[in-house]
């Protein structure tokens, strides 16, 4: 696999300085930028693969970048990164054409995983931000993006009811203590329907159901 080219904008060094001994071996670094002005300029010059932005900088904003750039360099991909889990965050910035929407609790694994995901032009959202997204673009205004897939999934129907109830906290990123307290039922007992959601519907992990779930509208 290529190492995607990744440029990233944030007005923290120490979060830039974080990211790069995060990602450093697994993907090649263009550049940074610490404010609206030095991310154009460094993105014009390197036109990376995958933007890491920061929702909120000095002179406007990660929006800002992207919507300045966005027509112009067709073929970054953007992908927020960001402390903030606002739904008005979320929703302006996706629609302004970022891919994804990660928060800064990501681990390192994950965020590689996400960057990936996006060089390749896939969705990502840190699964508790999927369903109000899905609902805001639910409700109108331009469409979220989304992977190129069948609108439903003929391995719903070989969901149980719980399974079902299981799958979609799941895909909102519950944790399986957190699902169990809901649906009073045991931790054991979730992994078990966690484990046969995957099984049913041919999925290898959390981020694949994620993404399963928002395609077929189930968040």
């Amino acid at each position: 696999m290529t190492a995607p080219r990744v440029f990233v904008v944030d007005d923290h060094a120490m979060v830039r300085a974080g990211v790069r001994a995060e990602l450093g071996r697994d993907v090649t670094f263009v550049g940074e930028g610490a404010d609206v002005a030095s991310a154009v300029d460094g993105i014009r010059a390197t036109r990376p693969d995958v933007v890491l932005l920061d929702v909120h900088m000095p002179g406007g904003g990660g929006r800002t970048v992207l919507e300045t750039l966005r027509a112009e360099l067709p073929d970054v991909k953007w992908l927020a990164l960001s402390v903030s889990d606002a739904a008005e965050d979320v929703i302006a910035v996706i629609r302004a054409g970022a891919r994804g929407y990660v928060t800064k609790t990501i681990s390192g694994g994950d965020l590689l995983d996400a960057v990936r995901r996006v060089a390749e032009g896939d969705v990502v959202f840190s699964p508790r931000l999927a369903g109000f997204v899905l609902d805001a673009f639910a409700a109108g205004g331009p469409a979220a993006p989304e992977p190129e897939e069948e609108a439903t999934d003929p391995g719903l129907d070989l969901l149980s009811a719980r399974e079902r109830e299981v799958m979609q906290l799941l895909a909102r990123g519950y944790t399986y203590r957190e699902i169990g307290s809901r649906l009073f039922i045991s931790v054991k007992t979730v992994e078990s329907h966690a484990s046969n959601v995957l099984r049913k519907l041919q999925l290898s992990n959390r981020n694949e159901l994620t993404r399963w779930a928002a395609t077929n509208r189930l968040l």
